[in-house]
């Protein structure tokens, strides 16, 4: 039905925006700290915001395309469009979610210790939520792993649910264009 593709297109840009804003919020209160002047920051905590941040604007994408598809129904043109613009926001959010919960599981795995690699006292400790007794970093190493963790899993449901709204767009155009299980009731329904 037209208007729950409309919903889901209204979803998908609430998410995507969602994602942006925590991918974000991720860079600038996480991840530059710990990239400091150095550049230490580790190929999958960049992979992951970068993957996020992606994937919240072809979210938003995705959702332009899927309202605009739900007021235009007899246009061919947006229905293939809103097949491969949702198809692959699915596979970046489904990848993006995986990457974001490898950072969370080698952050938890490794107790924040690649979240303070950045700081350049020679007194690290084993785990990055005890405190640095000196004070040549230039961030609080306490709250650099709860912050990350705290952003990150918000994160993670988002581009989660964005993959699932991407795919059933995804399964509507495909209806659409008669293709798949459910096309031929379709047709039937609009004749």
């Amino acid at each position: 039905e037209p208007r729950l593709l409309m919903r889901s297109g209204l979803a998908l840009i609430v998410l995507g925006h969602g994602s942006l804003v925590l991918g974000a919020i991720v860079h600038g209160s996480v991840l530059r700290h710990v990239a400091g002047a150095r550049g230490a920051l580790t190929p999958e905590y960049l992979a992951a915001n970068v993957v996020s941040v992606c994937s919240g604007l072809l979210s938003i994408a995705a959702g332009i395309v899927a309202i605009l598809a739900s007021h235009n129904l007899s246009r061919a043109v947006l229905h293939w469009v809103l097949l491969s613009v949702s198809l692959l926001n699915c596979l970046l959010s489904a990848a993006c979610s995986v990457g974001l919960a490898l950072a969370m599981a080698l952050t938890v795995h490794g107790r924040g210790t690649h979240l303070v690699r950045g700081c350049d006292s020679s007194a690290l400790p084993a785990d990055a939520r005890t405190a640095i007794a000196t004070n040549d970093c230039p961030f609080n190493t306490t709250r650099i792993y709860d912050t990350a963790l705290a952003l990150w899993f918000p994160s993670l449901l988002l581009a989660a649910t964005e993959a699932v709204l991407s795919g059933r767009c995804c399964l509507v155009a495909l209806v659409f264009r008669g293709i798949g299980p459910c096309a031929h009731t379709y047709g039937k329904e609009q004749v």
